[in-house]
């Protein structure tokens, strides 16, 4: 793995309209992205502390929990990876901030990029 800093071109502001537009884009684009990974990290969190038990107290079969939780875990892979890209595309390289701030568990971070399967 190389390490390299960003580009300073990535990091000096905008000459025109048009790439004024495209940072801004890009910008909104990660949020909307860390947004989804939070969103993702927060239902597998509620899910892991309810055991996914429904409210109305009726037991679920255990696969049915596994099943639950699989897609959980896969649905956040995926917002991580997702995330993990666009923050490289704007040169942020290294994801262990990412994975210290947003808690992401070793799980979720193991399966990043996994295709569903």
């Amino acid at each position: 793995m190389t390490l390299r800093p960003p580009r300073l071109s990535a990091m000096k502001p905008p000459d025109n309209a048009l790439d004024y537009e495209i940072a801004r884009e890009q910008a909104a684009a990660l949020g909307r992205l860390g947004r989804a990974l939070e969103t993702a990290l927060s239902a597998l969190a509620d899910f892991e502390a309810g055991q996914g038990e429904p409210a109305d107290g009726n037991p679920v079969p255990a696969a049915a929990r596994a099943a639950q939780r699989a897609r959980l875990v896969r649905e956040a892979s995926h917002a991580l990876w997702c995330f993990i890209v666009q923050r490289e595309a704007r040169g942020l390289r290294d994801p262990r901030p990412v994975l210290r701030d947003y808690r992401v568990p070793a799980e979720v971070h193991n399966r990043m990029g996994a295709l569903a399967g």
